[in-house]
């Protein structure tokens, strides 16, 4: 299904007035400097700072990052974003601090606002820097560190800042429990059966604020293909939203809370397992990063949608038919769900499944260049033309396939890619994994009952 054109101009014309409606932080500028060294100095330990004292400078990061291939200039390079923090290191925590200060500049204000375009409009977190160096240096790892020393500081880019303040006011464009509910009761009203708020479930199934704004098939598909497996599962009213702007702003303490609604909520069910829905982030933010700042193990297992759906088709449990109209498709991997999470085979068993031939670009899997729109990026007005031109450069690889159509499997690419799509003319459909499978179950081989995942 083609995304909701109406739903989308809407939410675009949204996203871009968020940063006039946003309130700016007030701080002296002192103290946003103090306050940025202070996280820096929390956050640092051995192992990272002897990944900040291994770099060589190769540029090989450089070559492998899409801002740096797009812009082709240096002062993208991944491993000079860390600079301000390898700064604070070698001034403050180092061995030989003494020496180095006398010659390592000490960090200002003026620092902090130069580098905000690095750490968040020319960074989308993805990771590829991390893979390539010869080094090991795992330079999207520390890239965290920052935003939390900006957050720290009060200098979150105005977008992001604002969500992160709806967000811990359980909201996002206007869009809250409320809002979900109608939602959920407008599509019982079409003879949808969704189960929400069970006190007891195997699955808990969360949702975000784009299914519920933009992408409602997206939303629609996974109660179908829920209902086809016979699983025992529910949305939570209590934790349902799977976006976490906490994480990339860098206010631990936002990104915290937002995961602590879905733990919650899911130990309150019992839940054995948590689905993502299709967001890049998100997935990280709940498996990796929350049980780290949670201070626990989470007692369930954290699955994206596409690694779901590949671990049925693959035991055999979603049954489905062959798609029509289109033959051949190019996968896209969201970085957060492949470099970071390893999910590579299960999106690629479900398009096998529906009969799909794959048409991989130069760049895939581990190693797939970033849509430009991952970290927040998507959200953050004047990156527009940092994103189209990283788009253009996914464009070209796609269209060297010669595939049909794309497919994602995360929202925030699937709409930077349609951005893309209309300043350049692009004519190719991108189309949501998801929706692909609710398209194409196959009923006569639906499952009965109540089964166990």
């Amino acid at each position: 299904m083609s995304l909701n054109r109406e739903a989308f101009n809407k939410f675009a014309e949204m996203a871009g007035q968020l940063a006039d409606m946003d309130t700016p932080v007030e701080m002296p500028d002192d103290q946003r400097v103090a306050n940025a060294k202070r996280v820096m100095m929390e956050k640092m330990d051995a192992p990272k700072a002897a990944m900040l004292e291994s770099c060589i400078h190769c540029g090989m990061c450089a070559e492998v990052c899409h801002f740096y291939m797009t812009q082709e200039d240096g002062k993208f390079t991944p491993i000079l974003k860390l600079d301000l923090l390898k700064r604070v290191y070698r001034r403050e925590l180092s061995p030989l601090r003494w020496m180095h200060r006398l010659y390592t500049r000490d960090v200002t204000i003026e620092d902090l606002e130069e580098w905000q375009e690095l750490v968040y409009d020319t960074c989308t977190v993805c990771g590829r820097c991390s893979l390539i160096c010869p080094m090991g240096i795992h330079i999207a790892a520390m890239m965290p560190i920052m935003r939390n020393a900006y957050s720290a500081a009060g200098m979150v880019p105005a977008e992001l800042h604002l969500m992160d303040s709806q967000q811990d006011q359980g909201h996002l464009f206007g869009v809250g429990k409320d809002e979900f509910i109608g939602l959920i009761e407008q599509l019982r009203s079409q003879g949808l059966e969704i189960p929400v708020d069970k006190d007891k479930a195997d699955i808990m199934v969360l949702t975000s604020v784009l299914d519920i704004m933009v992408s409602q098939d997206s939303l629609i598909a996974m109660i179908k293909i829920m209902n086809h497996l016979g699983y025992d599962w529910t949305f939570r009213t209590d934790g349902y939203e799977c976006a976490n702007f906490g994480m990339l702003s860098g206010d631990e303490e936002v990104h915290l809370k937002a995961s602590k609604k879905i733990i919650d909520a899911a130990v309150a069910c019992g839940a054995k397992k948590v689905i993502v829905a299709e967001c890049g982030h998100s997935y990280p933010a709940l498996r990796y990063e929350a049980p780290d700042i949670w201070g626990h193990a989470l007692p369930f297992e954290v699955l994206a949608t596409s690694e779901f759906l590949g671990q049925e088709v693959e035991k055999g449990t979603l049954k489905l038919k062959k798609a029509e109209g289109v033959h051949t498709v190019t996968f896209h991997d969201p970085c957060k769900n492949n470099r970071w999470g390893g999910v590579e085979k299960e999106p690629r068993a479900v398009l096998t499944a529906l009969g799909l031939e794959i048409r991989e670009p130069d760049s895939t899997g581990r190693t797939n260049i970033c849509c430009g729109g991952g970290g927040g990026a998507f959200l953050i007005n004047r990156t527009a033309d940092y994103r189209q031109r990283v788009f253009e450069l996914k464009r070209d690889q796609i269209d060297a396939t010669g595939s049909e159509a794309l497919v994602v499997t995360c929202g925030s690419c699937r709409l930077n890619f349609e951005v893309g799509k209309m300043k350049s003319n692009w004519g190719k459909p991108v189309e949501s994994l998801v929706e692909m499978v609710g398209d194409n179950l196959d009923d006569g081989a639906a499952r009965s009952g109540t089964g166990s995942p």
